[in-house]
């Protein structure tokens, strides 16, 4: 039979199939019974049953098509899904970051990254993360100021816990990291500023940076079905439902910190208590269920003058020129700038015991702000002084190594999801790093740096900038000791 004939007698016996279908419809049969159950509709109804019975499949399928057709662009300028923080802001802002799929560290293992007779080591990646211990956000560039890079850790997680017998006389507020909640990992910060270049008839002009906060969230019933739709419409297949919540980059006034309801209280940061403001009426209750939270859980924005002095092993002010401080960097991390180079993690990569949930290292999971690469493994543990300098830009940046990085077990925890490692890379930092006198049976790795400023006289010229690319100048060497809280 040719393919003409079978096309020609398929069409028939798909009409004649349909009819059979429409005939005997549920639907048409409640029809029906409807017109005849209720007065006045009946001649109605039976006229509905003849026009459905009357329209062949040719025509529905034509009719089909051209509502398709017809929806299809609807669907794609005005989605069925719920509007988002981000689709507000992006009308009068930007997204601050590296574009997924572009990241500087996908290649983290390339051999690129050694080191080469006759060429410096180099700025390959940059991080900074405004709600400590989430996700960070990797950049191009960034200012750098007294407390680090810009927007760097900005918020803490805390936990309001009970008094200690003998310690405390009532309940305190202690910060919390990946120690106690791995899933802090899973939960995104996106980092949006205003746009000169974007203006919104509906919502005017709209000043000051903001930081959206993300988790993956889904209800139950069928609320959570419309939220598991929206999230893939809105955000193709592999998207997963989130809830969000939405901070401020400045700190907020006095009129706002009534309006609402903001409440400044002291916060334990290891030995250090500062006092900082309580801005948990921005968090949604279903994220401390997403956590794991063991304790009613508080979100804190350092405040500007209650910035924590650094000392210990960073350079006297006079040496500076300024006093170094820092807003909620910890104890591993507790200087405004944490250095890790990438062939020092290729280095101890290879001492890492592998199994399926740790078959290699990510540079990620050390949470540092400034990545290199290019140099020897671990030579960065004698720099007391380095320079920075782009060769296309001109741009150039100084640091003070302060000293090296104790490290605690934080980078056990997987930054993609969360899922803390029983033992590595603590074990191998413990067996093959312990290398500071001042830090005995403890894993080193990284270094910490506080900004310098050439020159500088008045507050607005304690800045820099500092890009990807940047070759760097080892000006000065020396030996550390650290020195413990």
């Amino acid at each position: 039979m040719s393919a003409a004939a079978d096309s020609g007698s398929f069409v028939p016996n798909l009409q004649g199939l349909l009819d059979a279908a429409a005939g005997s419809s549920t639907i048409v049969r409640r029809l029906g019974d409807m017109a005849t159950a209720l007065p006045g509709f009946g001649t109605s109804m039976e006229a509905t049953k003849g026009l459905l019975s009357s329209v062949d499949a040719v025509s529905l399928i034509l009719l089909a098509i051209t509502l398709v057709a017809f929806l299809i662009p609807i669907f794609i300028l005005f989605p069925p899904v719920p509007v988002d923080r981000s689709d507000v802001l992006n009308q009068t802002h930007s997204r601050v970051g590296v574009a997924p799929g572009g990241s500087n560290l996908r290649r983290q293992f390339s051999e690129e990254h050694r080191a080469r007779e006759g060429r410096p080591p180099r700025v390959q990646g940059l991080y900074i993360y405004p709600v400590k211990s989430c996700r960070g956000i990797e950049l191009e560039r960034s200012r750098v100021l007294p407390t680090g890079l810009e927007h760097d850790r900005l918020y803490t997680f805390a936990y309001l816990k009970p008094p200690r017998a003998g310690k405390e006389d009532s309940p305190f507020w202690e910060f919390v990291t990946l120690r106690q909640l791995p899933l802090l990992a899973n939960v995104k910060v996106d980092l949006w500023v205003p746009d000169p270049n974007k203006a919104s008839r509906q919502l005017g002009k709209v000043d000051g940076a903001f930081l959206v906060v993300r988790f993956p969230w889904m209800d139950g019933g069928l609320r959570g079905l419309v939220h598991l739709a929206s999230a893939k419409i809105s955000h193709g297949f592999q998207a997963v439902p989130e809830k969000e919540f939405l901070l401020p980059v400045s700190f907020p006034d006095i009129e706002e910190i009534k309006a609402r309801g903001y409440s400044f209280a002291d916060v334990k940061i290891w030995n250090e208590v500062t006092t900082a403001l309580n801005m948990d009426k921005e968090l949604p209750a279903e994220l401390a269920r997403y956590l794991g939270a063991k304790h009613q859980l508080g979100i804190f924005r350092m405040d500007p003058s209650q910035q924590r002095e650094v000392f210990r092993c960073a350079q006297p002010k006079e040496a500076l020129g300024y006093q170094p401080v820092v807003d909620f960097h910890d104890a591993a991390i507790q200087y405004p700038l944490h250095m890790l180079s990438l062939s020092s993690m290729q280095a101890l990569d290879k001492n890492v015991v592998k199994d399926e949930t740790m078959k290699q290292l990510d540079a990620r999971r050390f949470r540092s702000n400034i990545i290199i690469a290019g140099n020897e493994e671990y030579d960065e543990d004698n720099w007391k002084v380095i320079h920075l300098k782009h060769a296309t830009t001109g741009q150039e940046c100084h640091f003070d190594v302060a000293c090296r990085t104790v490290r605690c077990k934080l980078p056990n925890v997987d930054p993609d999801t969360g899922i803390r490692h029983k033992a590595e890379p603590d074990r191998a930092l413990r067996k093959f790093r312990d290398v500071d006198e001042g830090a005995p049976k403890m894993g080193c790795m990284g270094m910490q740096m506080c900004p310098m400023f050439p020159g500088a006289a008045k507050p607005e010229q304690f800045q820099s900038f500092i890009e990807v690319g940047m070759d760097i100048d080892v000006v000065q060497r020396g030996h550390h000791v650290y020195i413990c809280q």
